[in-house]
């Protein structure tokens, strides 16, 4: 325990640091104070780095900002569009009959035996520095022959002494489409590629064969094989083949499964004892985007810096109308990035995070349903607003609609909730206007969604908006908006269902449902209750039945399920992304594609094969009108809802715009350091009274102390010089 007199000099020590102006609360180290550095943070870590396998959305906040696909998505345009990234500009495919002639650009899919892109990469890009490239004066690999003694003292890649980058060539973009198939990598995207690149199912099974016949940690070397739908043609043009007319194929080049690695990056982390050290490219990315990663500690924090040898992309001079007004294209022209640093730190936790945001310690924030209220007010006329404390703090808010649909979805193979009869679609559709999204988005959400009327959401062609968009058969049109159906008007369809009431008019026993769900916890718990009073309302009993996701998905693949609650994001911003989870090819049970509900309508997937072949206009809006009104008519899901993006950040934070399909925006953002520093100060300023005032007490307290111990002086002083 320390003296009285220690005590002291520790508030003394308090008292000169805040009068220092050093916020104490701050969580990033003093040395980076001013610095040219964006904050943020996970919550989650990430499963793979390798963008032959990453497929998720915190995955995809890194590794879309290191690598470098041919093509990426214009930051303001909407609708959204593509342009070149790694590539000179967007291809455009050829289309080919079966004796090899070219065809028209208005072929008809039909006639169409495969399709080529023909991809031209810009001269010059070149890779981050990493070891895999590393060369000695000869030009020969200096980190490729590495011996077991070579790695000792190595525990990630800014460990080894050397690292080198060389240009970007067009065989790395072919390395990577055979990666696709590589039998130990599993990418999740093989299975549909393989019925699209000529060959790629070819090769994936000779991979594998090899695979079985080699040792475990064998390196299998891609470069030895061929692969006739990717073929270089020159250093700097690769050429893609496609099976048939697959429109859709050239968003795909805008994601990172077609991103470039090089093949020395593949030999390299196949080196004896890299694995044990968990020295991966699953774990250390090689790219020749903009940033690359210095710092990967999932359990604490995981850091991109400016790759140096990155050039060549200046910010957009063009945007949407509105944004040179909102000052979006004021840095129009200048190089990118514009941040050197951007440090992501682990959050568990909402409110730690939140409390941080408001610091001024993290620069952007999303907003829970536990700190919306604080954050965010509705006006009389529903429109959202910041709270004043917000204002106040310069915070601006941003919202968007995602690019996703939620959908409560039945099981169409179940003989109770599922079939084509007329029996069957009035109990789907009595079920659709008792569940209320209305209720559920404003209990739920914050408010934050918009009632589902189909499959396809706001900013994907084919979504319709107003009375021409409505959902007939759950809602009326009314003072100019969409009112849900009444509940007595679903207790009539469920009566001409066969079940009045909620019975079986044949039996006489009440209709029980079972909903499977993975939905754990509190929240989960009261949004399943939810569920059950919405069934309730038409006397019709819900039966949750929870399970883990391993389980859920084998009752999914089986088809032993009657309802279910999935959601689906856009890989790609065309309807074919979300009308084929209602293709019959696709079905679950029978395909084991991403049709959940194996809902399948002979016209509907006729017209699936139409449309998704058809260029944007007229003719395909026809053919997504009817394919939408076949699907509601037939009520495999209940139309849930898109879901709204409310985003904060504060007033030194520029350029931000959101964007639901690219990931890649980090090269855009620019912030003012300065101001930062200047607000966190001002925001953390110490409360030194309650401090002063111990100090004070602390003194008076020692004064008694003091003058006992200086009596005892006195009195030892005296004893002395009697004994003398």
């Amino acid at each position: 325990m320390p003296t009285p007199f220690l005590r002291a000099r520790l508030v003394a020590v308090a008292l000169s640091a805040g009068c220092s102006g050093t916020p104490w609360n701050n969580p990033h180290p003093a040395s980076e104070a001013g610095a040219n550095i964006l904050y943020s943070s996970f919550s989650e870590r990430p499963k793979h780095l390798d963008p032959v396998q990453s497929y998720s959305e915190n995955e995809y906040s890194l590794i879309a900002n290191i690598y470098q696909p041919p093509l990426q998505y214009h930051y303001f345009k909407r609708p959204y569009e593509l342009i070149a990234f790694g590539a000179t500009e967007v291809p455009r495919p050829q289309f080919f009959d079966a004796k090899g002639r070219r065809l028209p650009d208005t072929a008809d899919a039909k006639d169409v035996a495969w399709s080529d892109y023909v991809i031209r990469i810009r001269p010059g890009i070149l890779y981050q520095p990493h070891p895999a490239l590393a060369k000695d004066g000869q030009g020969r690999p200096l980190n490729l022959g590495l011996k077991p003694g070579d790695l000792e003292g190595v525990n990630a890649i800014g460990d080894f002494k050397q690292a080198g980058t060389r240009e970007l060539v067009a065989e790395d973009y072919v390395h990577q489409i055979k990666r696709l198939a590589h039998p130990r990598l599993h990418s999740p995207i093989m299975q549909l590629m393989g019925e699209y690149i000529v060959g790629l199912k070819e090769l994936a099974d000779e991979l594998a064969k090899v695979a079985k016949t080699a040792p475990p940690d064998a390196f299998l070397d891609l470069t030895g094989y061929k692969l006739p739908g990717a073929e270089v043609l020159d250093r700097h043009t690769y050429r893609i083949r496609v099976k048939g007319k697959y429109p859709q194929f050239v968003y795909w080049l805008a994601m990172p499964f077609f991103a470039p690695i090089p093949p020395e990056s593949d030999r390299f982390y196949a080196q004896p004892g890299m694995a044990e050290k968990n020295i991966s490219l699953d774990w250390f990315p090689v790219g020749s985007g903009p940033y690359m990663l210095t710092v990967n500690n999932p359990n604490r924090q995981m850091v991109l810096e400016r790759n140096p040898n990155y050039k060549g992309e200046v910010y957009p001079a063009e945007g949407e109308p509105g944004d040179a007004q909102a000052g979006l294209l004021k840095d129009a022209g200048k190089p990118l990035p514009f941040i050197d640093k951007v440090v992501f730190s682990l959050e568990k936790e909402q409110i730690p995070y939140w409390n941080k945001f408001l610091q001024g310690y993290y620069d952007a924030s999303g907003i829970s349903s536990d700190t919306f209220d604080q954050a965010v007010q509705f006006s009389g006329q529903g429109d959202v607003t910041l709270s004043d404390d917000m204002i106040e703090r310069g915070i601006k808010l941003q919202t968007s609609v995602a690019t996703t649909v939620f959908y409560f979805g039945f099981n169409m193979l179940d003989p109770v909730v599922g079939g084509y009869s007329e029996r069957a679609r009035k109990l789907r559709h009595a079920i659709s206007i008792a569940i209320d999204e209305e209720e559920q988005i404003s209990i739920f959400r914050n408010g934050r969604g918009i009632a589902a009327q189909g499959p396809i959401p706001p900013g994907i062609f084919g979504y319709r908006d107003g009375q021409e968009g409505i959902n007939p058969y759950v809602y009326d049109w009314v003072d100019g908006k969409p009112r849900r159906k009444p509940v007595e008007y679903a207790k009539k369809l469920l009566a001409e269902a066969g079940y009045p009431d909620g019975r079986d008019a044949k039996s006489g026993q009440p209709l029980l449902v079972n909903l499977d769900t993975t939905g754990t916890g509190p929240d989960a718990k009261a949004r399943l209750d939810w569920y059950a009073k919405q069934f309730e309302k038409i006397g019709v009993q819900l039966a949750v039945r929870a399970t883990d996701w391993n389980r859920f998905q084998d009752k999914i693949r089986k088809g032993s399920i009657q309802l279910y609650i999935l959601g689906w994001n856009a890989d790609y911003p065309d309807p074919e992304n979300f009308l084929f989870l209602l293709h019959g090819p696709q079905g679950k049970v029978k395909t084991a594609g991403e049709n959940a509900s194996n809902y399948a309508n002979a016209e509907f997937d006729r017209l699936f094969e139409r449309m998704k072949s058809m260029p944007n206009g007229p003719e395909r809006q026809a053919v997504i009108d009817r394919m939408v009104e076949i699907a509601r008519h037939d009520a495999p899901w209940v139309w849930s809802l898109f879901p709204k993006d409310f985003a904060l950040h504060h007033a030194w934070t520029y350029n931000r715009k959101p964007h639901p399909i690219a990931n890649n925006g980090l090269k855009y953002q620019r912030i003012d350091p300065v101001l930062r520093e200047k607000l966190r100060r001002e925001w953390n300023q110490p409360v030194l009274w309650p401090v002063a005032l111990g100090a004070g007490l602390l003194v008076l307290s020692l004064v008694p102390a003091v003058t006992t111990y200086r009596r005892r002086e006195r009195q030892t002083a005296n004893a002395v010089t009697r004994d003398r």
